[in-house]
């Protein structure tokens, strides 16, 4: 398997360009603030300290448009000792330049942490025309384990799709993942200590789920009106379940994945792994009811936690004028006869043919049996005391100045890498 892309973040040793003496036209500014607290939250009906952006799980939605500058204030306001105090925010899928790696929210490699009470403001500049559907997390550790995710969506006011749609709003996002009764940092002692990765105790959509056994925490509504075409954009926010996305009746016409407009391809069934977004179009054409929305998930072995169903993480698509209530159907786990997503038959709208690398890479990727160990190139990565971006402005240059388990490789800037990853 085979990646083009051009060099980032991956890549440590990108020098800033000279910026050109051009004039360069005005940018909206959007302003966002998010204060990181300790919030009490029941999600699934199970009450636990929660961290989040503005006391929400999800976070609030950080609504752009097309060339916008995100300035973004967080202050941290983590007070509780059971988990993370630090933090650092990651904008996962946004484009980022050399200029502003720094802004890329990855400690010990491109930023550091920010500490208990200490403020930072990201300011991200939306470049190369990005538009899509988009999410927010903290990036120290598995943090967003614990809370610390949301929804960005940058809006197309000139979207080449626009007419397959008739609603696209802050009400039309669905955000999946899995949740957790214990803290990330309880769980990740349990995962180095034994080498058996946690199972999350359910799922939630849109920050509501229920676990076996729990309270009958109410389902999230999506209110429909009939003859009306909505955009929904999903985003799995999840750490490592996979949710197998549908609605009872309903089609859902794919437009977009991970950012990038795709050519309009209709299904009844989507499969989606953790970090993964689509835009799907459902066309509100079937009788007035309610119907179920599909959100069943894995995530390894559930026997592990008895408080797992899969069968419940799941929403109510109502029609306008349909009784305030459970669907009448059975809750089951998608179409008895699916038209499931094929990744690989998607094609983006726009066909840009990848551009000739210089520079070639192999990851060789083993995970360790019965150990929290991952290897890359048969080197296990250790976050380094001082972050690989401050050596690299301190005047780093060559492998010998990195260490061997920051896995650093040292690239001549504007190079288009293809990244090869061996079969196993």
């Amino acid at each position: 398997m085979q990646l083009l892309f051009f060099t980032s973040a991956l890549l440590a040793l990108l020098r800033p360009h000279p910026v050109n003496s051009v004039a360069i036209a005005p940018r909206n500014v959007k302003d966002v603030t998010l204060d990181i607290v300790n919030t009490r939250l029941a999600p699934d009906g199970f009450e636990r300290s929660v961290i989040t952006a503005n006391g929400q799980y999800p976070g609030p939605l950080i609504a752009l448009t097309k060339g916008d500058v995100l300035r973004l204030t967080l202050n941290n306001r983590l007070t509780d000792p059971t988990m993370r105090r630090s933090t650092s925010l990651d904008f996962d899928g946004i484009f980022f330049t050399t200029q502003n790696s720094f802004e890329e929210g990855t400690p010990f490699v491109t930023t550091c942490p920010i500490a208990p009470g200490a403020s930072f403001t990201y300011t991200v500049p939306l470049i190369n025309g990005q538009t899509g559907t988009y999410w927010y997390h903290s990036q120290l550790s598995v943090q967003y384990v614990d809370g610390l995710r949301g929804p960005i969506v940058v809006y197309d006011p000139e979207d080449p799709l626009g007419d397959l749609y008739d609603v696209d709003d802050v009400n039309t996002i669905w955000q999946v993942g899995d949740w957790w009764h214990n803290s990330s940092v309880a769980l990740l002692a349990g995962y180095v200590a034994t080498g058996v990765v946690p199972v999350s105790d359910s799922g939630t959509f849109n920050g509501l789920g229920r676990f076996q056994g729990g309270p009958e925490v109410p389902f999230f509504v999506q209110n429909v009106e009939a003859g009306k075409r909505y955009r929904f954009r999903i985003i799995n926010q999840s750490a490592r379940n996979v949710f197998t996305m549908s609605v009872d009746e309903h089609d859902l016409t794919i437009i977009e994945t991970d950012g990038t407009p795709t050519t309009p391809m209709t299904v009844n069934e989507i499969q989606m792994l953790a970090g993964q977004r689509y835009s799907v179009v459902l066309n509100a054409n079937q009788p007035v009811a309610n119907y179920w929305i599909n959100a069943p998930f894995v995530g390894g072995n559930p026997a592990v936690n008895p408080n797992q169903n899969a069968t419940l993480t799941r929403a109510i698509l109502r029609y306008a004028g349909a009784p305030i209530a459970d669907p009448l159907t059975p809750m089951t786990l998608g179409p008895l006869n699916p038209n499931a997503l094929i990744e690989a038959n998607l094609r983006p709208l726009v066909a840009e043919a990848a551009p000739t690398p210089n520079v070639n890479i192999t990851l060789n990727l083993v995970v360790t049996a019965g150990k929290a160990q991952w290897n890359v190139n048969n080197v296990s990565y250790l976050s380094p005391e001082v972050p690989t971006l401050v050596k690299v402005l301190d005047g780093a240059n060559n492998a010998a100045d990195f260490n061997i388990t920051e896995n650093t490789f040292i690239i001549p800037k504007n190079s288009v890498i293809q990244i090869d990853f061996p079969p196993k």
